[in-house]
């Protein structure tokens, strides 16, 4: 199974480095465009916040690499008076979350990624989204995503059904991602949707 998902990972990869600069800025454009439809994600899975005066969360992450882009999507989710939070990669690859308060606040970290300045909210912070938005390199039929391998966003969505939460997972990936099926083993669990820059795949 891991040389299944080695592999599949390598020939993911090595398409992404082959998408064009224009592609990339449409994919990113065509999130931030999304922004009503995760809203109403996050409302419905109760990190709304009809009536209670309080703002609706979105967990996100800020893209690197050839990862679709979500810059654009973050400031547009801001603009409309989302709470955001970003993750903080720990040593054991776990995350934890904090505020994002705009591209200016963002620092270098490790790996390659940028990470928030401001106070660490704890592992357990992703439990309040109502909507959390997570990187995958694919997803299949059934939901099932595959990662890079590091497992951060396994535990992510192992705390999330431990503590009951609603929320509502959505992996973001480009045209071409959404495949018939993945590697898999008993422990993995699914998403419920994905979206890519033509449009939003619903699962289960």
């Amino acid at each position: 199974m891991d040389n299944e998902k080695t592999a599949l990972r390598s020939r993911l990869l090595a398409r992404r480095r082959t998408i064009p600069a224009a592609e990339r800025g449409a994919a990113a454009r065509a999130f931030a465009e999304r922004v009503p439809e995760l809203l109403a994600a996050a409302d419905a899975a109760g990190g709304g916040t009809a009536g209670t005066g309080r703002r609706p969360t979105v967990a996100a992450y800020a893209s690197a690499g050839t990862e679709p882009g979500t810059r654009l999507l973050l400031e547009a989710l801001r603009g409309r008076g989302m709470r955001v939070l970003l993750p903080v990669l720990l040593p054991d690859d776990d995350l934890d979350w904090a505020l994002y308060d705009g591209p200016d606040g963002l620092l270098p970290a490790g790996r390659g990624l940028v990470e928030p300045a401001g106070p660490r909210l704890g592992p357990e912070a992703v439990c309040g989204a109502g909507a959390v938005l997570l990187p995958g390199l694919a997803v299949d039929r059934r939901g099932l995503r595959l990662g890079r391998g590091g497992g951060s966003y396994d535990r992510v969505l192992a705390r999330l059904a431990a503590s009951g939460s609603r929320a509502r997972a959505v992996v973001l990936l480009y045209d071409g991602e959404v495949l018939d099926e993945v590697p898999a083993e008993p422990h993995d669990r699914a998403v419920d949707a994905a979206v890519t820059p033509s449009g939003v795949h619903a699962f289960g």
